[in-house]
């Protein structure tokens, strides 16, 4: 299985700019045509963005911050720039105002996803909190139109990071992958029955 990482901090952490990590994505996908889009926090939301836009087969949305510029902007103390941990960098680092801001307006989690997708999240998630998650989740199973394979998994004990469960959110790709190919293998298979094929020499 090969990994193509991109590094989304765009321009910086400091600076992020929630669109243009979407551009960024659109055109990593573009060239590399993934089987899976596996995105983490921040990460799930432009690997959400990118399912609007590009024909992504699959996602795997880990600890997704939904609901994720409402939430902070409600929290956030006076002052520009602010302070949030960076766990790739295990400190704090400093994040404009704005960018909060612009997030708040996005609807991201309004409608479901359209491809096969896993969520994942910790129970003792300490940056999103699960229940936001679960609802979220909850009301994109209602609306019936989420992909079949399509699933929520809750890990006890997980915190945000979840890198004590690595194994685990290898076998979700795993799952979802195959989620994928059957979808596939079904809608090839009604495009053959509208078209009058049944298979037979």
């Amino acid at each position: 299985m090969r990994v193509v990482a991109p590094d989304l901090n765009i321009p910086s952490f400091q600076r992020l700019d929630f669109r243009a990590m979407a551009r960024i994505s659109f055109w990593e996908a573009k060239k590399h045509m993934p089987a899976v889009v596996v995105g983490s926090s921040l990460g799930a939301l432009v690997a959400l963005e990118l399912a609007r836009s590009a024909p992504v087969p699959a996602l795997v949305l880990i600890a997704p911050a939904l609901g994720f510029g409402a939430r902070w902007v409600e929290k956030l103390s006076p002052g520009d720039p602010l302070s949030f941990f960076h766990f790739g960098q295990g400190r704090e680092l400093p994040i404009h105002r704005r960018f909060f801001e612009k997030m708040a307006r996005l609807e991201l989690e309004n409608e479901p996803p359209r491809v096969p997708t896993a969520a994942l999240i910790g129970t003792d998630d300490e940056s999103v909190p699960f229940e936001a998650v679960r609802e979220v989740w909850s009301a994109w199973e209602r609306s019936g139109a989420l992909p079949p394979g399509s699933k929520f998994v809750a890990i006890p004990g997980g915190d945000h990071g979840l890198l004590a469960h690595v194994p685990r959110i290898a076998d979700e790709i795993v799952a979802v992958d195959a989620a994928r190919g059957a979808s596939a293998n079904r809608e090839a298979g009604a495009g053959r029955r509208k078209n009058g094929e049944t298979g037979r020499p």
